[in-house]
C-alpha cells in the first residue's frame, strides 16, 4: 500500500470519526436539558445507529465533489488503473462470459445476450470469448425455453463466437455456487470471467476494456465497473434510478479515493481473474440453518475481502462508461429485492472474524450490516421521542435534523452540480428545466418511501431469528400495474403502522404534526403510491415530458456514441424516448 493511500485512509477515518463524535453530542446536547434519563440514553444509541453509513456517504460525496470539480479526468485521479489499458491491444487472454440466471424471461435474456455478443462481433475481438449461460432454473417449461434459445444463440453466433449452456439439477449456494460449479468445471480454460446478471448489459468496448485492464495490472483479482440503470417505462424505476444515477457518480469517485485496492464488488457487470478466484473465493457454509445460517446468499462483498486477504486488489471503475441493469419496476418489487440483500448481508456478523482480512475490508463488511441496521434504529429513535417526557433543545433539535437531511442527500447534490456545469451532461439528463423538476420529484419519492421501506426491513429484522427469509426466485422486469389488493397484502403494515403513528402524535404531541407528515404521508399513503407509482400511463407521462431522464435516453448522450440500439426496460421502444434538447 502506498503512503498515499495510507494517508487518505486516515484522514477519511478522522473526517468520519469526528463528524459522527460531533452529531453525538449535538444530539446528545439537544436531549438531555435537565438531566440524562434512559430513554433519552436509548435515543441516543439509536441515534449513533443510523450515523455510519450517512456519515460515509457524506464524506465519499465531499470527496467526489472535489475531484469532480478540480480535474479534469476525476475518475483517472482515484483511480490511475483506468489509464493501465491500451485501446489498441488486441486480446489474446480467454474470457468466459457468465450469464447466471434463475427461471427468467428466455426472451429478453436471448435480447441482451445477442445485442451484447453482436457488438463483440464487431469488434473484432469475438474469438477471445465464450458464453456460457449458467442455469439454476427449476421450472420446466423455462429450462426447456432457455434451451431454444441458446440453440437459436448458437444458429446466429456459433460460427463466431463459442456458447454452451449448462442447467444445474442441484441449485445450491445460489449465485455463488452456480459460479464456483463454473470454476471447478471450465475455469482452468479461460483466464478471466465477467460475471453478468439476466438483467446485465455491457457494450463491447466496456467488456474489452476490463480484460486489457487486467491483462495491464496482474495484481487486480476483481474489477468492477459502476453499473447504472437502463431507460426504463416505469415511473418508479425511472425516478428511482434519476437519484440513483446522481448519487452514485460522487459517491463512487469519493470511496475510490481511499478504499483503492479494498474497493468493492457487486457480483455484476465485473471481471474476475479466475485462477486466484477459485483458489481463494470459495465461501464458507455458516453454522446453523437458514436464514442466518448454511450458504451465503450476499456472496459478492465477502468474495471481494477474500480476494483482498489473498493479496490481489480489487479495483472499481468509477466512470458511467457501458454497464447497464434493469432496476425493480415497482414498490413491491423493490422491497422484495432489498430484503434479499437485507438477509444476505446480515449473515455478515458470522465472518466479522474471519481470520487475515484487512482493516478495511472488515470495515466494509461492518457497513453492509450497517446499512439496515439503520433501519430499525431510525423507526426507533422516532418512535422512543414520542413516549419521552423530558424537555429537549428544539432549536439544536431543528439544527441537526437540518444537517442530516443535508448529509443524506449529498451525494446526489454532489454530482448534480457536476452535471448543472457540464454543458454536454446537463443537455442529455434533459436541460436545466427539466432537471429541476426530476430533483423535486426524485426528492418528494424519496421521503415518501424511506418510511416504507424502512417498516419492512424492520419487520423482516425482527423476523429473521425466527426463520424469517426472502425466497430465491427471479425478479419481476417488466412494467405493469398493481392490483389494489397486491398492494394492500403487501404493503397494509405500512398502513397500519402510519395511522397508528398519527394518533399518537394527535394524542401527545400534536404542534409536532407538521413535522411528522412526511413520514406519515409515506405510510399511511404507501398502497396508492405503490399503485400510481406502477401504473404505466404514469411512467408515460414522465417519458413523454422527458422528466426523470437519465443520459442514455438522448442521441447525444456523452459517451462512445449514440445509444438508441441499446435494449430498455419494460418494452420501451427506443423511438418512444424524446430526444435531447
Amino acid at each position: 500500500m502506498s503512503a498515499g493511500l495510507r494517508w487518505r485512509r486516515a484522514g477519511f477515518a478522522l473526517a468520519v470519526a469526528a463528524t459522527g463524535l460531533g452529531l453525538v453530542w449535538l444530539m446528545a446536547a439537544t436531549l438531555f436539558v435537565e438531566r440524562v434519563d434512559a430513554t433519552g440514553l436509548a435515543m441516543l444509541l439509536a441515534f449513533a445507529v443510523t450515523l455510519p453509513w450517512t456519515v460515509v456517504g457524506f464524506w465519499n460525496a465531499a470527496i467526489g465533489l472535489a475531484l469532480m470539480g478540480f480535474s479534469r479526468n476525476a475518475a483517472g485521479l482515484a483511480a490511475p488503473h483506468i489509464q493501465a489499458a491500451d485501446p489498441r491491444q488486441r486480446i489474446e487472454a480467454s474470457t468466459a462470459l457468465l450469464a447466471c440466471v434463475r427461471n427468467e424471461d428466455a426472451g429478453r435474456l436471448s435480447h441482451n445476450l445477442a445485442w451484447m455478443l453482436e457488438g463483440l462481433i464487431d469488434s473484432g475481438e469475438a474469438s477471445a470469448f465464450r458464453l456460457y449461460v449458467l442455469s439454476d432454473s427449476d421450472e420446466p417449461e423455462i429450462v426447456a425455453a432457455e434451451a431454444r434459445m441458446m440453440s437459436q444463440l448458437q444458429a446466429r453466433f456459433g460460427a463466431a463466437i463459442a456458447l454452451r449452456y449448462r442447467c444445474r439439477e442441484q441449485p445450491h449456494g445460489f449465485k455463488a455456487g452456480n459460479i464456483r460449479d463454473f470454476c471447478e468445471s471450465w475455469g482452468p480454460l479461460h483466464d478471466y470471467a465477467i460475471v453478468l446478471d439476466a438483467d446485465s448489459l455491457m457494450t463491447p468496448r466496456a467488456m474489452l476494456r476490463l480484460v486489457r485492464i487486467m491483462h495491464a495490472r496482474p495484481a487486480i483479482g476483481i474489477l468492477q465497473t459502476l453499473v447504472t440503470g437502463l431507460p426504463s417505462a416505469s415511473a418508479f424505476t425511472r425516478i428511482f434510478q434519476f437519484g440513483m444515477r446522481l448519487g452514485m457518480r460522487s459517491y463512487t469517485l469519493g470511496a475510490a479515493s481511499w478504499q483503492g485496492d479494498c474497493g468493492p464488488y457487486w457480483g455484476h457487470n465485473a471481471i474476475l481473474r479466475l485462477q486466484p478466484f477459485t483458489a481463494h473465493c470459495k465461501l464458507p457454509e455458516l453454522p446453523g440453518p437458514p436464514p442466518l445460517g448454511g450458504p451465503v446468499l450476499s456472496h459478492d462483498q465477502l468474495e471481494a475481502v477474500l480476494m483482498r486477504r489473498a493479496g490481489y486488489e480489487v479495483r472499481v471503475l468509477p466512470d458511467e462508461e457501458g454497464s447497464w441493469e434493469e432496476n425493480p419496476p415497482n414498490l413491491l418489487e423493490f422491497i422484495r429485492r432489498d430484503l434479499r440483500w437485507c438477509q444476505g448481508n446480515m449473515q455478515y456478523l458470522q465472518l466479522l472474524a474471519m481470520p487475515g482480512l484487512r482493516p478495511v475490508s472488515r470495515c466494509q463488511l461492518l457497513l453492509a450490516i450497517a446499512m439496515y441496521l439503520g433501519a430499525p434504529a431510525w423507526l426507533a429513535f422516532m418512535v422512543l421521542g414520542l413516549w419521552r417526557e423530558q424537555p429537549f433543545r428544539p432549536d439544536l433539535g431543528l439544527a441537526l435534523f437540518l444537517m442530516m437531511l443535508g448529509m443524506s442527500v449529498a451525494p446526489k447534490l454532489a454530482t448534480l452540480v457536476d452535471v448543472l456545469l457540464c454543458g454536454p451532461l446537463r443537455r442529455a439528463y434533459g436541460g436545466a428545466p427539466r432537471i429541476a423538476c426530476g430533483i423535486v420529484l426524485e426528492f418528494g419519492f424519496w421521503v415518501l418511501t424511506a418510511p416504507v421501506v424502512a417498516m419492512a426491513v424492520t419487520a423482516f429484522l425482527l423476523g429473521l431469528p425466527f426463520g424469517r427469509r426472502v425466497g430465491w426466485v427471479a425478479q419481476q422486469r417488466d412494467v405493469q400495474r398493481i392490483d389494489w389488493q397486491v398492494a394492500l397484502r403487501g404493503l397494509w403494515p405500512q398502513t397500519a403502522l402510519g395511522l397508528v403513528l398519527a394518533g399518537v402524535v394527535l394524542l401527545r404531541t400534536p404542534g409536532a404534526l407538521w413535522f411528522w407528515s412526511p413520514i406519515l404521508a409515506g405510510l399511511i399513503g404507501s398502497i396508492p403510491f405503490a399503485w400510481l407509482s406502477a401504473h404505466p400511463a404514469v411512467g408515460r407521462w414522465l417519458m413523454r415530458w422527458g422528466l426523470c431522464r437519465i443520459p442514455e435516453e438522448a442521441s447525444t448522450a456523452p459517451g462512445p456514441g449514440p445509444l438508441r440500439s441499446l435494449p430498455v426496460q419494460a418494452s420501451v421502444a427506443p423511438s418512444a424516448v424524446p430526444a435531447a434538447e
